[in-house]
């Protein structure tokens, strides 16, 4: 008896640790995730003070894109951005449409400093614009030059939404290469998808990546309300490089051009063409003299890859060809009457808005 008293006692003992594991588990699980989950404090300590709060006043406040008050009927407008500085020296990177049509510039740092800004070069095709204010020795944000960024990827905001300093938000990387095109129909920036929580004021501000790196800068929401819907959009820190140095040294942006009318290629299409499944940008349209025209492209090619790289969508072309600099041979593998083929022509430069341009995008 004393030996089955002593088992019994032995599964009494081991059903109350059963239940006191049971009754825990989930603490403990949810100790676990949070351990795997990033810790924001010290990048937030670390880089804030190189972001930057922009106050723009207009007496014409049309383009702004962010918060605009008061009312336009009363005289002289304000505008609310954010942006950051990139060197030492007192160059600020931020949106176009933050700064468009700016009779002045404020710029106010974490440390309740202000100075006056001058646009230094701005460019509408990437909404992004580089300031200029009297200063040295700031605070600095680095633009990633990695390019790796990928889908699922912890991402982080800083900016002043609604015009609450130095508001953080964070959320993951939702798609890659998204294509919004512009109200003049042009796409040359490839945006980052996120579902960080971005609110009119938050626009021009930074991106990081969980290393500190700026790998975007926030640009635009889709909205129904007015307010975040969880659906944000950012310029890969890709496009802004190349930007920025064409702004420090021209105050102006070119970009390369092809001269041809391109849409998706659809199932069907894929089919008729002899591909295996759809891809490319089918040209539907050649500029009479353009670039293309005088390499040789032709209606009805599919254009595969262009210099290397694939184009998987017809948005993917003007992203690839944007980043080239007017002048530089390319090389194009296209589809024809259902052969591959290799063209090497040169590229040209994008006109501005008011000339002619043969343009077609679709959304992805």
């Amino acid at each position: 008896m004393q030996k089955i008293g002593g088992v019994v006692e032995l599964f009494n003992k081991q059903l109350l640790l059963s239940f006191i594991f049971l009754l825990f588990q989930p603490l403990i699980t949810f100790s676990l995730a949070a351990r795997e989950l990033p810790d924001f404090t010290v990048l937030v300590e670390k880089y804030s003070p190189a972001v930057v709060k922009i106050q723009v006043e207009s007496s014409n406040p049309r383009g702004f894109g962010n918060q605009v008050w008061p009312p336009e009927n009363e005289g002289q407008q304000l505008g609310l951005g954010s942006g950051f500085i990139i060197e030492p020296n007192g160059y600020i990177l931020t949106n176009h449409h933050v700064i468009n049509n700016a009779d002045r510039i404020a710029v106010h740092l974490s440390d309740r400093r202000e100075f006056a800004a001058v646009v230094v070069g701005s460019d509408a095709r990437s909404d992004l614009a580089l300031l200029k204010v009297n200063a040295n020795n700031l605070p600095t944000l680095h633009l990633d030059t990695d390019d790796d960024l990928k889908v699922g990827e912890w991402v982080l905001a800083i900016g002043s939404p609604f015009g609450l300093d130095y508001s953080v938000s964070q959320g993951i990387v939702s798609a890659m290469g998204r294509s919004l095109p512009s109200a003049q129909n042009e796409n040359y920036v490839p945006f980052i998808q996120t579902d960080v929580q971005i609110n009119p004021g938050n626009s021009g501000g930074p991106l990081f990546n969980l290393d500190g790196d700026v790998v975007g800068i926030n640009s635009q929401i889709f909205t129904q309300s007015g307010g975040s819907m969880g659906l944000s959009f950012a310029i890969p820190a890709s496009v802004a490089r190349n930007v920025v140095v064409q702004l420090k040294d021209h105050g102006s942006v070119s970009r390369g051009w092809l001269g041809v009318s391109i849409q998706e290629v659809n199932q069907k299409m894929a089919k008729a063409f002899g591909l295996n499944k759809p891809e490319g940008a089918l040209v539907a349209q050649v500029l009479q003299g353009g670039p293309a025209d005088k390499g040789g492209i032709r209606a009805g090619d599919i254009i595969t890859a262009f210099n290397g790289k694939p184009i998987l969508f017809s948005s993917d072309l003007p992203h690839q060809v944007g980043q080239v600099a007017p002048g530089t041979f390319a090389q194009l593998v296209l589809v024809r009457n259902g052969k591959q083929n290799t063209v090497e022509l040169a590229v040209g430069e994008l006109p501005a808005y008011d000339q002619p341009e043969l343009t077609r995008r679709h959304k992805r």
